[in-house]
């Protein structure tokens, strides 16, 4: 399958996809559908323990690739969060990439994706 023209989008669904993070660093959170794309318009990780930092990774996954971070072992203060991307430094998923994240405690990190469906069928 081919990825589609978004020249010629049909529909733009926008979505939010919310997860605690574990030690398994590259647990899977939002993989791109055949014929789709996803633009990836903000990405943010929260600490909930009121105690203790957590350290967050966060990996782009192409199709069929190895993980490439974009985030690595950030340390993220206790109730604070932490953007790594917001609208000025969105990105597109193509089919079969996925976003990838973990972090060093597991359920002291809570991450949210905010992201559109972009399809031409």
């Amino acid at each position: 399958m081919a990825n589609p023209n978004i020249v010629n989008v049909t529909s733009i669904y926008g979505k939010t996809v919310q997860a605690a993070l574990t030690t398994t660093l590259t647990t899977e959170l939002l993989l791109c559908a055949a014929d789709k794309v996803l633009k990836i318009n903000s990405i943010t990780i929260a600490n909930i323990d009121g105690t203790n930092a957590a350290d967050a990774s966060v990996f782009i996954t192409k199709s069929g690739g190895s993980p490439i971070a974009i985030a690595s072992t950030i340390a993220i203060p206790a109730d604070a969060s932490l953007t790594v991307i917001d609208k000025n430094t969105s990105f597109y998923l193509e089919e079969g990439d996925n976003i990838e994240a973990g972090a060093n405690a597991d359920n002291d990190l809570v991450i949210t994706i905010s992201y559109e469906i972009i399809s031409s069928s």
